[in-house]
């Protein structure tokens, strides 16, 4: 029986497609998916592609996930199974009936019980599964019934790998090749949530065009964040910053880096209302205040290095930030050093919070009265971007 199964579980015909690992089907058919035919529509609208799986990973532990992310998140449907599915002697309790796992390929289709579930389900595009960001993505040949996209709901905590075209699509370009996904978000953040992020990457190497899309949660914060980072200078370059609408219309000259020479800004000069943004961005309020403020942008990894800098570094911004409060402890990571005293790129990508400064205040005013006047000012030539940070994980690393 197994040679004539092909790979739909359709008897009787030759197997065309490459073996896949099926369970979870119909009680007694083991191999069959619990659906009809898989180019059906109906069933296509239940399925999705869930990409970036570890090799730890196995159908059970992928439909316990879902399972208990579903329940958690409250995106179960009250619809219960498809119509397609009645009849199948399916429970539908839970709303995964399937996984088929392509071990060697590290990918999956994950189907639901009806298309609601999984259109929440796409929500889930970016969680971390096994210290992996999924990839979850509707099936090439899907039609949304309705005439739309099927976009996923927002799920709180879960920055979504895939940017959709909105009026709230932000574009940033002019980034250091160096930096990485986390990186860029976090510098994204200071301004608010997000909801969706992409640094675009070469097919082959996996290294950074230089370049990527965002969308916060918050449509209001997409102008501040544009004023606000658009001609920032980050390295020996300067950010581009602006609704990806209006980039597609005039897209800048990359052989100048912006609208302007390489090494000036866009526009002219990063000035007061740059400035302002960036504060405007920090009275928002990212979460609740701490006694723990956190900078970006404020030192440059290469003056790390010397023992000597690094040391003035630090007696400067206790210096600044004693103004505000007394300051407990002054935390900035350090780039790992090659034999030429130079910063090893490569030995540093694994120095955890490498490029940010960490400042412990006594009280929680203190750091509130610290992030509203530094934010938006100039240290060393750069703009900071400053917020709030975990008490927790600075305390266990001082």
């Amino acid at each position: 029986m197994g040679g004539l199964m092909n790979g739909n579980g359709l008897p009787g015909m030759p197997n065309m497609n490459p073996p896949l690992h099926f369970r979870g089907g119909v009680p007694g058919m083991p191999g069959v998916g619990p659906g009809g035919p898989i180019g059906s529509q109906a069933r296509q609208a239940r399925r999705l592609y869930v990409g970036n799986i570890t090799p730890e990973g196995t159908e059970e532990n992928i439909t316990h996930f879902f399972n208990a992310k579903m329940q958690e998140m409250g995106l179960l449907s009250e619809k219960g199974l498809g119509e397609d599915l009645q009849g199948l002697g399916l429970k539908g309790d839970q709303p995964v009936i399937s996984v088929h796992l392509n071990y060697e390929k590290n990918y999956a289709f994950v189907e639901f019980r009806n298309a609601d579930e999984a259109t929440n389900a796409l929500g889930f595009d970016g969680i971390v599964f096994q210290n992996n960001a999924l990839k979850i993505r509707r099936p090439k040949d899907y039609v949304d019934p309705s005439g739309g996209d099927g976009q996923a709901p927002y799920v709180p905590g879960v920055v979504s790998t895939n940017v959709p075209d909105t009026p709230n699509k932000i574009f940033i370009g002019g980034l250091p090749g160096y930096l990485n996904d986390e990186q860029v978000m976090e510098l994204l953040k200071s301004f608010g949530e997000l909801r969706a992020f992409n640094l675009v990457k070469e097919g082959g190497s996996g290294a950074s065009k230089g370049f990527a899309f965002c969308e916060y949660v918050d449509p209001a914060i997409t102008a501040v964040a544009c004023q606000g980072l658009n001609g920032m200078e980050l390295g020996d370059r300067f950010l581009v910053v602006q609704p990806a609408a209006a980039g597609a219309q005039h897209k800048p000259n990359i052989l100048t880096g912006a609208n302007g020479p390489m090494g000036q800004p866009p526009g002219g000069s990063v000035g007061g209302s740059v400035a302002h943004a960036a504060m405007l961005a920090a009275s928002l309020g990212e979460g609740q205040p701490t006694r723990v403020l956190q900078i970006l942008n404020m030192v440059a990894i290469e003056e790390l290095v010397n023992d000597q800098d690094f040391e003035e570094i630090v007696e400067d911004i206790k210096d600044e930030c004693g103004k505000f409060g007394q300051v407990e402890e002054v935390k900035i990571p350090r780039p790992v050093a090659n034999d030429k005293g130079k910063v090893d790129a490569k030995a540093s990508e694994a120095v955890k919070d490498l490029g940010k400064v960490f400042v412990l205040f006594d009280k929680e005013e203190a750091t509130t009265a610290a992030l509203r006047a530094i934010a938006g000012r100039q240290f060393g030539g750069r703009m900071c971007i400053c917020s709030y940070a975990e008490i927790e994980t600075i305390l266990g690393e001082l």
